[in-house]
């Protein structure tokens, strides 16, 4: 009779085992993933200078490779193609670069003058009443008298002063950043032309590395949908950047604006960026066009023609370029959008879109991975 308590204990205790354990078991997968991501985050802000070549090449790559494959049809042998180009990709944006440099220059030279128009503009004018701003800063001054302690008798007070400028450290820094940058450009021309010879190597070697039939008919699968989604993504970026430049330029000489081809090819670069980058451009022109002309109209003018521009291309070229089976949500491009611009500054910010396509890509072939997929889509 004893052992009908015991043995009724033990049968609740085997009954309630398996409950706890998937409950245990599911808490402990949620914190891996967590962790999982948690790691991944840190890596991508400190591998920012390995990773960014590596992200830059791959576009490139993607961009240069069906007209190097057209040419290899041609008959001409797959290292000069390569070469061949990024010849011209070199020479093209050396030449822009060139023929730019005076208007550059010279806005690099109006931002002192421009400055001390936008400060005039914005003093209040004699015998009127302090505005906001004057009246914060009159406060703050007040604070400081206030806050500073009286010396003590027979203590002379010693005031310490900053070092003044040294035209050689800003050369010298200037210099180092200048030398860091042509240094990440070679790589990245030397990665994306062994990436253009090497061609399908690492896709094959990829795939022989797989495990079973169905993982190597995924992994080829992922990486067709990658180039095909990235491939086409970059003609459509290239044709709406350059139709946004040369409209937006146009326009711009047409009102009289400054160095109106240097900001057409900065609306052009920005437009890659969405919904931030053509703000910037406007808020650019904004001031550009007040400090050029002074008044309201031609300043509104300036900021609403750029702004019009991108706007008709945001809603009419790139969807109807854009095919559906790339597309992502508004709400998964903006948070992208975010996050690598938290991550990698002003080049997540450039390169967000892709590489969130890339992510989508991959979740939609990936059965464990598809409800990211899917949030991910429209």
């Amino acid at each position: 009779m004893s052992l009908t308590p015991d043995s009724s204990s033990a049968s609740g205790a085997d009954f309630d085992a398996p409950s706890s354990i998937p409950a245990s078991l599911h808490v402990r997968n949620i914190a891996f993933t967590l962790v999982s991501v948690a790691i991944v985050v840190v890596l991508l802000q400190v591998m920012q200078s390995v990773l960014l070549p590596l992200v830059l090449g791959a576009l490139l790559f993607y961009a240069l490779d069906p007209a190097v494959d057209r040419l290899q049809k041609w008959r001409v042998p797959r290292a000069l193609g390569a070469a061949f180009m990024l010849g011209i990709v070199l020479a093209g944006s050396g030449g822009l670069a060139y023929a730019l440099q005076g208007q550059a220059l010279t806005v690099i030279d109006q931002l002192p003058t421009a400055a001390r128009k936008l400060a005039a503009s914005l003093r209040t004018a004699p015998g009127a009443k302090p505005g906001a701003v004057e009246k914060v800063q009159q406060a703050a001054d007040a604070l400081q008298v206030e806050d500073k302690p009286s010396a003590p008798a027979g203590v002379t007070r010693v005031q310490i002063e900053q070092p003044a400028f040294q035209a050689s450290t800003l050369v010298w820094s200037t210099s180092r950043g200048l030398a860091a940058g042509v240094n990440q450009l070679i790589m990245v021309l030397f990665l994306t032309y062994f990436m253009l010879l090497s061609d399908q190597l690492f896709k094959r070697k990829l795939v022989e590395i797989v495990g079973t039939l169905s993982q190597k008919k995924i992994t080829v699968a992922v990486l067709d949908d990658i180039a095909a989604q990235i491939e086409q993504f970059l003609r459509i970026q290239l044709l709406t950047s350059g139709i946004v430049a040369l409209v937006t330029g146009a326009a711009l000489w047409a009102m009289g604006l400054q160095q109106a081809a240097l900001w057409g090819l900065m609306a052009g670069i920005f437009n890659s960026i969405p919904y931030y980058g053509p703000l910037l451009v406007t808020g650019g022109l904004t001031l550009v066009g007040f400090l050029q002309f002074g008044t309201v109209s031609m300043t509104a003018g300036v900021a609403g023609v750029s702004l019009l521009i991108t706007t008709l291309e945001g809603m009419l070229l790139t969807p109807l370029l854009m095919s559906r089976a790339s597309s992502m949500n508004q709400v998964a491009i903006f948070g992208g959008l975010l996050f690598w611009s938290w991550a990698w500054g002003i080049w997540g910010m450039l390169l967000a879109v892709p590489m969130m396509m890339v992510i989508k890509v991959i979740c939609d072939h990936v059965e464990p991975l598809q409800p990211v997929g899917h949030l991910l889509g429209e």
